[in-house]
């Protein structure tokens, strides 16, 4: 054998770094997830055997659409190495702007829809240019437009609630526009499944094409991990961080457009419970606090995790704080091994 052949092995073992054990590391994790989602779902059947119900399934997945369409966003703006935590406000703002524009002021549900959206792009500009502009930890920033964005929902809304079945005296609402905004996600199929999952699974489409297969993507993996380095690459590292601001707030604004289609009714407060279940699912899902690391699959899975426990604990029904109680513990879970998971590659590069 010449001296050649014999360095081969050698020369293939170096070359699986980087981003060959990043990927390999990618994948236990999101492969131990979805064992732990099948793993759940064998515990609750053996419990209970109507989780096995299909009908059961179809809950699960509908009540993880909204979460995973929220956690979509939070990834790209986690992977750019920030953090948003107003996301569940803005998914309400959007709800009600939509609502009172569109059922109490007339505007015709085809243009209350845009207005909505371009709301949620101002907001993203709003927190993306705090954070690049003037240095503003993203956490203070986003905290605030938290708070921010709840308010302007209780003085939009006028603290009142809308549901267009039933419009305020005055109000009308033509049958067209309501077939086609209930439309949205109405169920289909035998087991009645909500159309959101397929806005859903759509969305999953795009945005994982645009974090694993775009140069935008690549770029924000890039900056993520190693922002000095992006920097002096001459990455438009303020251009992206903004762009994943914009994106978690557009995404956010179409869960609350396609839960208040589903729900038929909006509130104020709508939205503000999903801050921590959105975030819990992007950390169980792989996403690094540290920035640089994070996939939608991943996302996906998390978002399926919670949602199953969370419809398996309610046909239990132990209680409403062993849910809370088992959401804390997995999310503190996920994070402690994203932290082990870290030192462990630091320690084998070294």
């Amino acid at each position: 054998m010449s001296s050649s052949e014999g360095t081969q092995p050698m020369e293939a073992k170096r070359g699986l770094s980087g981003a060959g054990k990043a990927t390999i590391d990618a994948a236990l994790r999101v492969g131990g997830l979805f064992a732990a989602v099948i793993a759940v779902a064998l515990v609750f059947i053996f419990i209970n055997p109507n989780f096995a119900n299909p009908n059961l399934g179809v809950s699960v997945l509908r009540a993880m659409s909204s979460v995973a369409i929220m956690a979509m966003g939070l990834t790209l703006v986690i992977v750019v190495g920030e953090i948003d935590l107003s996301f569940g406000a803005m998914y309400g703002l959007a709800a009600n702007v939509l609502a009172v524009t569109w059922i109490l002021m007339g505007i015709s549900v085809y243009l209350a829809i845009p207005i909505a959206l371009v709301v949620a792009v101002l907001v993203g500009l709003f927190n993306g240019f705090l954070v690049t502009s003037f240095k503003i930890p993203s956490f203070i920033v986003t905290l605030g437009s938290y708070n921010l964005l709840y308010g302007l929902s209780l003085w939009v809304s006028n603290t009142g609630t809308f549901n267009p079945n039933y419009p305020p005296p005055g109000g009308e609402v033509a049958a067209g526009e309501l077939n086609f905004f209930i439309g949205l996600t109405q169920n289909v199929g035998k087991y009645s499944l909500s159309i959101e999952v397929f806005w859903m699974l759509g969305i999953a489409v795009l945005v994982g094409f645009l974090l694993h297969r775009s140069l935008f993507g690549f770029r924000l993996m890039a900056i993520g991990g190693n922002p000095e380095a992006g920097r002096l690459a001459r990455l438009p590292v303020r251009r992206y961080k903004i762009l994943a601001f914009i994106l978690c707030s557009v995404l956010a604004a179409i869960a609350g457009i396609l839960d208040f289609s589903f729900i038929q009714t909006s509130q104020p407060d709508i939205g503000l419970s999903q801050t921590f279940p959105v975030f819990a699912a992007v950390i169980i899902g792989g996403a690094s606090l540290s920035g640089g690391k994070g996939t939608i699959i991943g996302t996906l899975g998390g978002a399926l995790l919670l949602a199953e426990l969370q419809i398996g604990l309610a046909l239990l029904s132990p209680g409403p704080h062993v849910q809370q109680i088992f959401l804390g513990a997995v999310t503190i879970g996920a994070v402690a091994l994203d932290l082990f998971l870290t030192k462990l590659r630091k320690s084998r590069a070294s």
